[in-house]
């Protein structure tokens, strides 16, 4: 049975930018229920009060869409009682390794030469538009579980801005959610408690230099012209999201309309 949340967002002292999704309009008039479907960062750093706030969501899965690579800088998630955690790397650990080492060692110059004059949200609308259309059997897998049996369910990345906010934008499309009301929350995951605390290798001041923290801006913002991106991408790629969802993701009607049905009041 699906346990009630509590109607304020609560203050997760080791988990970053959790919420409920539920609430979002579709288009015909229905609303994303409560109490099934939630994002988040990583829960590697869980305090025992927040692990005990989770258990009491009773959820079926996590989806962790992290990689190695992200996995050994932050640990694993905490253990969770009953619940099934399924790993789905959206993103290749190799994949920009060295450009991930400059962010997090590079000085300055480093810094500049990589990030300034547009190249860092390039970086990150390339990216978006990759995971679309690459990961689309990742994707696949995500929406035929919660259609099954995986509600309710918590998505999460390492910090729950992007390869968890695309998740949560393509299972929120299947439902059938606006786009607008899609990208209203994914921009939520900009609020100052929310955000991801980036990480440096040096503790000096200049490390965390105002011009240094605007290059490393793009990466950590959650910004409407990434998602959009990924939309165009759909669009093109597909003919749109029915399209998508049918010829990309092998989402056949009887499996969306039970996804509709276990997520939507």
């Amino acid at each position: 049975m699906t346990q009630q949340v509590p109607s304020t967002e609560p203050e997760l002292a080791g988990v970053r930018n959790f919420r409920d999704v539920g609430g979002l309009p579709t288009a015909d008039g229905r609303r994303v229920r409560q109490g099934v479907l939630f994002r988040s960062g990583h829960l590697a750093h869980a305090t025992g009060e927040d692990a005990a706030f989770l258990t009491t969501l009773g959820l079926h899965t996590i989806f962790d869409f992290r990689n190695a690579a992200d996995q050994k800088l932050e640990g694993p998630d905490v253990e969770l009682p009953g619940v099934r955690n399924v790993n789905l790397p959206l993103s290749d650990p190799a994949d920009g390794a060295e450009f991930w080492r400059m962010v997090r060692d590079g000085d300055l110059d480093q810094l500049r030469a990589i990030l300034s004059d547009g190249k860092g949200a390039d970086r990150m609308i390339a990216s978006y538009r990759a995971i679309i259309r690459s990961r689309t059997a990742e994707h696949s897998q995500v929406l035929h579980a919660l259609a099954e049996d995986s509600v309710p369910a918590l998505m999460h990345c390492a910090a729950g801005k992007d390869r968890a906010g695309l998740s949560i934008a393509v299972t929120l499309l299947a439902l059938g959610v606006e786009r607008e009301a899609i990208v209203d929350d994914y921009l939520k995951s900009n609020a100052k408690h929310r955000r991801y605390k980036v990480h440096r290798s040096s503790s000096a001041a200049s490390a965390y230099s105002p011009e240094v923290m605007d290059l490393l801006s793009p990466l950590f913002d959650a910004r409407a012209e990434y998602l959009a991106a990924a939309f165009d991408t759909i669009d093109e790629t597909w003919g749109g999201v029915g399209a998508y969802l049918e010829k990309g993701l092998g989402l056949t009607a009887p499996t969306r309309e039970r996804l509709r049905e276990r997520l939507l009041d």
